[in-house]
């Protein structure tokens, strides 16, 4: 086209438009539209994401006081400059009009929505004054701390304040993977270990959605195109094992299709080939692991071995029929496993949300162990911790003593591995016991919302005399609090934020604000420092500190004391800070203190490299110092026994065990209770097709506790299946077709707790005896764009728990389908 042509189409166009409806909104004046435009005062700060748990760097734009754009900090190492759109969403978050504006009692009943403002002197005197009286009558133990955040600084402040004031019930309900019991049971270890992805030839996933709603979706991703394409060298290959195509399994090299709650029956399946063929790493397991063969302990008791149990009971045909995995397939994929070393066999919930989910959890890990893949190059590994300045010792005073003496509210013993996140809390609060609680406080957790059978934490919390929450928003739980103390957003707020465990680097994010505060509110780690003070005596002696930030930069001179690390900084560099700490070497960056901390503001954080893997000393923290295919510390939590992690020289066992109970498999029986196997799940669903597997799953954009406020969010809940703004319900295509039930049909989804009404989607990325519905949203919180969108399916699943760890079980929920 010639350009005199061009330009006529062009102007023929643009007249044709203003001769359109659309040529009446102007969103400019006519005359002269750019003379309204100025030259605004522009800069970037840096900061980091708190939208999930990743901590990806990020760089506000502000124009004149206002932040306008949010991008990825390319000196991060988590996610070298990416964003992702939940965290794009940020500013939605920061702008949202339904943000609360400061301090309020409920002057009604709980959830009556009567509220009153406050000023910030009279809520810290209304807490204040109240836990003073509970203290003054030695009743501080039935105070409640309920983090939802789960880490860093913050986590620490409300230990301490549990602590100074005399409470045992600090509860961390901090999301996790799932493979947290097997971390324990197997290596002695509490906190998450790292996954050296980035080496790894074979990655065999089972129910953890890597790219989609793992620790840092972001980081998985960039790791998924190395993987891909820029490592030299062959190109690793990932297979994706859970009952939904997830996007991690649209993405995968193989899916594996396999019954829910089955996924552990498959990992022995392919333990059996590794073992029976000779495939697994024998050097390895000879000299690092313990219990992989019979075992006599020192009173002469012959004890079953990981090897006996698998030869005997995990042959591949056998468990084709309990996985619904061909027999050919499992070979297949264990040779594989095994002959494309360094190889990682990764858990996550999509595998360990059952009734039998710790035994899940130890076969997965188990197959790490058979490949030498714990502790080197292109596996797992321990991390280490920050190294930040520790807290000053704090002076408990009788009544603090005498309170962090009582049992745990929620405590229940049966659980051998129970956390600090407790599954029999609702019980607990509603039933009052051991005692009643009298004040509850909510940091970033929403239970009301998340958690199963939120009817009876409902009325556990018109029990509470006093309820206080700490969120910026109008969730569920903070509808029923008595006083909420508003936060800032992150984007408004200082706060230390440790990246999840990743690729071996131990990463440190600072978020600092990139904007004043747009409203009454105030920093929970200030408003619990003023409440500290309002108590007085040794609690307020334990919060010397003038606000949250000094706390912050008092703690971030250990780092900088460490010597070691580096502040962010560019790939070229950060490849040689690497490279000299594998030669244990160090090189100061920063003179002072304060020339580190105002670096560490510029580019946004610090980071150390791992520098060894093959330290086993902390790499295995069990009785003996090596992986336990036999699990010494469960068997002594069984027997009644109470281990502490890291206790005891490398090769000390635990040989003076007791008996097992007979209700935890005491007998025969009581090898298998510690060694990883297979347990059927606890569940009705029927075989004729009648009822189906109540599937759960987190949309990627959902990622975070409150990403359904966001309405960019809402946007693209469901690309996949052409829905937004609403949940829908997955079906297999040929169920749907027997059911006659067609896209877009409204269906009753009902289990014997109840029934939600859903859009149907044919969907064929589901197993048929599995229908999935995502879980985000069905919020019933007052809002512009969250209230009353979609369903929440917590709401029918049965409330099922993981009888060694405790956690919530809803995995296995039966449910009928029929259309509205």
């Amino acid at each position: 086209m010639q350009r005199r042509n061009f330009i006529k189409l062009v102007g023929g166009t643009t007249a044709g438009l203003a001769l359109t409806s659309c040529a009446t909104r102007q969103t400019l004046p006519v005359k002269d539209p750019l003379s309204e435009w100025r030259a605004g005062a522009e800069q970037w700060i840096p900061s980091t994401c708190l939208q999930c748990p990743g901590g990806c760097g990020i760089q506000a734009r502000i124009v004149d006081g206002n932040v306008i754009k949010l991008e990825g900090n390319p000196l991060h190492p988590i996610n070298n400059g990416r964003l992702c759109q939940v965290g794009q969403a940020g500013l939605q978050v920061l702008y949202h009009p339904d943000r609360l504006r400061g301090p309020m009692i409920q002057t009604g009943k709980k959830g009556s929505g009567q509220w009153q403002r406050l000023s910030w002197t009279e809520a810290i005197k209304t807490v204040g004054g109240r836990l003073r009286e509970m203290r003054s009558r030695n009743a501080s133990h039935s105070m409640m701390l309920w983090d939802g955040y789960g880490s860093g600084l913050m986590s620490a402040l409300f230990q301490r304040f549990a602590e100074v004031y005399g409470s045992p019930n600090y509860c961390s309900y901090a999301s996790g993977d799932g493979m947290a019991p097997a971390y324990y049971a197997e290596q002695g270890l509490a906190n998450p270990v790292g996954y050296d992805l980035e080496n790894a030839n074979y990655i065999l996933s089972f129910g953890c959605d890597l790219l989609g709603q793992w620790r840092s979706p972001v980081w998985a991703q960039r790791v998924y195109g190395y993987l891909r394409q820029e490592r030299p060298g062959p190109k690793a290959k990932l297979v994706q094992v859970e009952p939904r195509l997830s996007l991690t399994a649209s993405r995968a090299d193989e899916w594996i299709p396999v019954h829910p709650g089955a996924q552990g029956a498959l990992a022995l399946a392919i333990a059996y080939v590794l073992i029976r063929e000779d495939l697994y790493a024998a050097d390895y397991v000879s000299q690092h692991t313990f219990g992989f063969d019979d075992w006599t302990d020192a009173a002469g008791r012959r004890h079953m071995g990981f090897k006996s149990l698998i030869l005997k009971e995990y042959r591949p045909d056998d468990v084709a029929g309990i996985t619904g995995v061909p027999v050919d397939t499992i070979i297949r994929i264990a040779k594989e496993f095994a002959q494309h070393r360094p190889a990682l066999a990764i858990g996550g919930p999509g595998a360990t949300m059952f009734s039998n989910g710790t035994y899940t959890a130890m076969a997965i890990h188990a197959l790490n162990a058979l490949v030498g893949g714990i502790g080197a190059p292109g596996g797992y590994f321990s991390q280490r911790e920050f190294p930040f300045k520790p807290f000053s010792p704090a002076n408990r005073d009788a009544i603090a003593q005498k309170g962090c003496s009582m049992p745990r509210l929620g405590d229940d013993e049966s659980h051998p591995l129970i956390s600090q996140g407790r599954p029999d809390l609702s019980e607990a609060l509603l039933t009052e016991t051991p005692y009643p609680a009298e004040v509850l406080f909510l940091y970033y957790a929403n239970p009301l919302f998340s958690t199963l059978q939120p009817e009876k934490l409902t009325k556990a919390f018109e029990k509470i005399p006093l309820v206080v929450s700490f969120s910026p928003f109008m969730d569920e739980s903070a509808q029923h609090a008595d006083i909420i103390l508003p936060d800032h957003t992150y984007l408004e707020r200082w706060q230390d934020v440790p990246a999840a465990p990743t690729s071996g680097a131990i990463v440190l994010g600072m978020a600092q604000p990139v904007i004043k505060p747009l409203y009454d509110t105030l920093h929970t780690g200030d408003a619990l420092m003023l409440i500290g003070r309002e108590i007085g005596g040794s609690v307020k002696e334990a919060f010397p500190w003038q606000d949250f930030k000094s706390l912050l930069v008092e703690s971030v001179q250990g780092v900088f004391e460490a010597k070691r690390g580096s502040v962010f900084t560019e790939s070229f560099e950060a490849e040689n800070v690497r490279q000299l700490a594998k030669r244990g070497w160090w090189i100061p960056t920063h003179s002072s203190f304060d020339d580190f901390w105002n670096d560490l503001l510029k580019k946004g954080g610090w980071w150390e490299p791992q520098d060894s893997f093959d330290e086993w000393g902390k790499t295995f923290q069990t009785p003996s110092g090596k992986f336990e295919f036999y699990s010494q510390l469960l068997a002594a939590k069984l027997a009644g026994l109470t281990p502490t992690v890291g206790a005891g020289a490398p090769g000390r066992r635990i040989d003076a065990m007791k008996p097992l109970p007979a209700e935890m498999g005491g007998g025969a029986d009581s090898d298998k209770m510690v060694l990883p196997h297979y347990e059927a799940p606890k569940s009705s669903v029927a075989k004729d097709g009648s009822t189906f597997y109540l599937n759960v799953f987190r949309p990627e954009v959902l990622v975070g506790g409150g990403a359904a406020i966001p309405p960019w969010l809402q946007e693209i809940i469901g690309p996949h299946v052409f829905m937004k703004w609403d949940s829908w319900v997955e079906i297999n295509p040929a169920t749907a077709q027997k059911l006659e039930i067609n896209d877009g049909d409204w269906i009753w989804v009902e289990s014997s707790k109840g029934r939600f009404r859903v859009r149907a989607k044919p969907y064929p990325g589901t197993m048929p005896n599995v229908i999935n519905v995502p879980y985000g949203l069905g919020h019933t919180m007052p809002g512009e764009w969250a209230n009353q969108r979609g369903v929440n399916p917590l709401l029918i699943m049965e409330g099922k728990s993981d009888p060694i760890s405790g956690m919530a079980a809803p995995g296995l929920t039966p449910v009928r389908i029929y259309k509205a």
